[in-house]
């Protein structure tokens, strides 16, 4: 199995939180003296295993995506639901208040949910500024490809910013102050700037045992995305909430997401996999779609989680969660004979572990139907599940699945160029 880029991450957090030390207690004391253990970039990120440790730091922050990021982007929209299944899943009624969109500002989804992903997301920034300025100092022969994948992971959090919250704070610095909160404009337009500087000075490929690490071809294809998408991130007025916002209402936008699909598609460093399933897999690290992935191992704490939300809470050991169902009106636009189908779970349910047939908790045959009557009052079968990344029976752990989660293929830079 492919060396995962995330087995330096607990040295890499040690190093943050002690490269912090003496900014922290300066800032509370009179104190001057630097402990002797203090990691500061006089004195460390000088060899290839510190650097990689302190930028695996900044990888690290990706993990959060898989929780608030994803249950965000996934459960407002018709694809996902999380009923209320007699006293699970309730919690003080989030999960609908994200499914009906019908937040407030002290709502349980917007206090939890909401500020959860906002702080992940900017912890992602500061650990990019960081290391950025650490590399700033390097006299390191790495020094400008580190810092262009810093900027590139900097930038690909700065999307994930704005395609959430619209314009936020601009923050290139590690200095703490106040910042104001820049236009949507402004903040599509540093992305823009800053990768397509990137892309020049990013590698096609790193060295075997560092997969997962951002490259020009992970720049080119947030660039097709962000593009794609300019008549809403590029705009501050005038965006539609009810029709589609095209990107030919941002002059040149249209043709530059074309251009970077194509800087994709024509490098020669992707193929489209043999079985469009093989991207989902619990292997699927070998999938030569893969341009810029989330690396998972199969350790507790390193693993995807993804699986447990839906599956039932026989299916599995360790025990799934039963939570997440898709709508039946999502479930049957899909054609029978659509093999696309097939990732949703629907009818009588088996043992991932053994393969035998099980039964809910009363006893009776777990037979999955499509229709969720009363996502307020569910019963623990209704509802077909998404299964799109299979699990891993024998998994130690929840989180501990090894399926990539994959942010771009090569399959996307067709559809974007289409």
């Amino acid at each position: 199995m492919t060396t995962r880029f995330h087995s330096s991450l607990g040295r890499a957090r040690r190093m943050l939180l002690l490269a912090l030390a003496p900014v922290l207690v300066n800032g509370c004391t009179e104190l001057t003296e630097i402990p002797k253990d203090a990691l500061t970039p006089d004195n460390a990120f000088k060899t290839e295993e510190e650097i990689l440790a302190g930028v695996a730091s900044v990888y690290a922050g990706l993990r959060g995506m898989m929780w608030g990021y994803y249950n965000l982007s996934e459960i407002t929209t018709d694809e996902l639901v999380v009923p209320t299944r007699g006293s699970d899943w309730y919690d003080n009624g989030r999960w609908l208040e994200i499914h009906r969109q019908a937040w407030a500002p002290n709502s349980g989804s917007a206090l939890d949910d909401m500020n959860g992903t906002w702080n992940d997301l900017f912890v992602g920034v500061a650990r990019s500024n960081l290391m950025i300025s650490v590399m700033e100092q390097s006299t390191s022969a790495q020094r400008d490809v580190v810092i262009a994948e810093l900027r590139t992971l900097r930038a690909w959090f700065y999307y994930m910013l704005q395609d959430m919250f619209g314009g936020v704070p601009l923050v290139t610095t590690t200095e703490v102050q106040q910042r104001p909160r820049a236009t949507r404009a402004e903040i599509f337009s540093f992305i823009e700037s800053e990768l397509n500087e990137t892309r020049t000075v990013l590698p096609d490929a790193w060295p075997a045992g560092q997969y997962g690490r951002m490259t020009a071809g992970a720049a080119n294809a947030i660039l097709a995305s962000l593009y794609l998408n300019a008549g809403v991130f590029a705009r501050d007025n005038g965006v539609s909430a009810t029709s589609y916002n095209s990107c030919s209402t941002v002059p040149g936008a249209c043709q530059n997401a074309i251009d970077a699909a194509n800087r994709v598609i024509n490098s020669g460093d992707y193929a489209m996999a043999a079985n469009w399933s093989d991207n989902f897999s619990t292997t699927n690290e070998s999938s030569p779609e893969n341009i810029f992935v989330l690396a998972h191992t199969s350790q507790p704490g390193l693993g995807m989680s993804i699986q447990m939300r839906g599956l039932h809470y026989n299916q599995l050991v360790p025990s799934p969660w039963n939570g997440f169902a898709t709508l039946a009106e999502t479930y049957r636009s899909f054609n029978p004979a659509d093999q696309r189908r097939n990732v949703f779970l629907i009818g009588q349910q088996f043992s991932y572990n053994t393969g035998a047939a099980v039964q809910d908790r009363n006893g009776a045959p777990l037979i999955f139907t499509d229709t969720n009557p009363n996502i307020e009052s569910a019963w623990e079968a209704e509802g077909a599940r998404l299964m799109k990344f299979p699990p891993l029976p024998g998994a130690p752990a929840g989180d501990a699945h090894p399926n990539d989660f994959t942010f771009f293929r090569l399959a996307e830079m067709y559809l974007i160029r289409a």
